[in-house]
């Protein structure tokens, strides 16, 4: 391992975060133009766009030979975008979830992650299974995308009849020029990121086999840690940036989108190129996508109680992210500690937090019957359990 691919792995990351910041910024503003809500904007654009840098660094994984790392990018993203983002974000300020999260699109990230587990129970993701998850990724961004429009289906609208006129109050052609050099503008970004974020993923991809080659280690783990996490870098971002706008729904709409777009289009539409598929590790299946199903189905329980994600419940999911990847570490290197530390985990920590959270829930639903309170997304949260 030289200095050569330090400076790759490094350059990599950088094109990454950049690329997904100017996709985020460009598609969330032409969002925006067309009159999409904050939290559809999360679930759909946003969480795409911040997602890409997974489809570029898995498609060019699975071309190049290390299908390892194209699974492991993926399940490591879902993994982290709920522990350590999420977690992150509510550390940093509690986050509301908008009812419609808890009733459909955390229910779609589960159904997805069991999906893709039962797929690749023989050991490869095909080309059926890869166009079925795509399939299903374009049913849920189409309704997604519509039903909120007919619920919200606003009765007749004033138009301006005077829109192309110059006459005063009206703007007449005065306003499409700012409008067409906004979108033009935005268009920019967007090509831009994607640019960046292609050149981002073949250096990171060299870095990271190297890497592996180097160290002796699977492209597995190296796709569930250091991959994971750098291409998990523009959900962190996106997420803290709306959390200080006061946008908390978008960033729970944001990680719900992004885990669905990794599942429907990275794997979906990395297992169709791949001319054989993508081969799934038995350590995938004994270990890493169990644990992304689990992680999916905690978030349900916690987006429930209040309809928000606390500070403690946020440090819950961080202290839960180091747990696993101090397993994975401990793993790695066969170290003597992994036995008792394995059995704590299985035994004692994730049966009693299971519980906890289920406790928690059936008693937060109870007092809302209790009190009448109707189900609506709750703004702020003291942090406190």
């Amino acid at each position: 391992m030289n200095v050569l691919v330090i400076l790759a792995l490094v350059a990599g990351f950088v094109l990454l975060v950049a690329g997904g910041e100017s996709l985020v910024r460009g598609a969330g503003s032409l969002a925006r133009t067309l009159g999409m809500s904050s939290l559809v904007v999360g679930l759909t654009v946003v969480s795409f766009t911040t997602s890409a840098p997974e489809l570029a660094v898995s498609t060019d994984a699975a071309l190049s030979g290390y299908p390892g790392l194209a699974v492991g990018n993926v399940v490591g993203s879902n993994i982290a975008n709920v522990l350590l983002v999420l977690g992150a974000s509510a550390v940093f300020a509690p986050l509301a979830v908008n009812s419609q999260v808890v009733r459909a699109d955390i229910p779609v990230m589960a159904a997805l992650s069991v999906a893709v587990l039962l797929m690749a129970l023989d050991g490869n993701l095909g080309r059926f299974e890869g166009a079925l998850l795509f399939a299903i990724l374009l049913v849920y961004v189409t309704v997604t995308v519509l039903v909120p429009r007919r619920r919200s289906a606003p009765g007749p609208v004033s138009v301006r009849v005077g829109a192309d006129s110059s006459g005063p109050g009206t703007g007449g052609p005065f306003r499409a020029a700012p409008k067409t050099k906004s979108v033009l503008r935005d268009l920019v970004l967007v090509a831009l990121g994607a640019g960046l974020l292609v050149a981002g993923a073949r250096l990171l991809v060299y870095g990271a086999s190297a890497i592996a080659t180097a160290l002796g280690v699977s492209d597995l783990l190296i796709g569930l840690t250091v991959v994971a996490v750098g291409t998990s870098l523009p959900e962190l971002v996106t997420c803290v940036v709306a959390v200080i706008r006061g946008e908390r729904d978008m960033a729970v709409g944001n990680i719900v989108g992004s885990n669905v777009f990794n599942i429907g289009a990275v794997l979906g539409i990395t297992a169709m190129v791949s001319p054989v598929g993508i081969a799934v590790a038995p350590a995938a299946l004994r270990f890493d996508l169990p644990i992304m199903v689990a992680v999916a189905l905690v978030l349900l329980p916690i987006a429930v109680t209040r309809l928000g994600v606390a500070r403690w419940e946020g440090a819950l999911l961080v202290g839960f992210y180091a747990a696993y990847i101090t397993y994975l570490v401990v793993q790695a290197t066969d170290h003597a500690f992994l036995e008792p530390f394995s059995a704590a985990m299985l035994w004692f920590v994730i049966p009693i937090t299971a519980v906890w959270l289920v406790a928690v829930m059936v008693y937060e639903l109870s007092a809302h019957r209790r009190e009448g309170k109707p189900e609506t997304a709750v703004s702020s949260r003291d942090g406190s359990p």
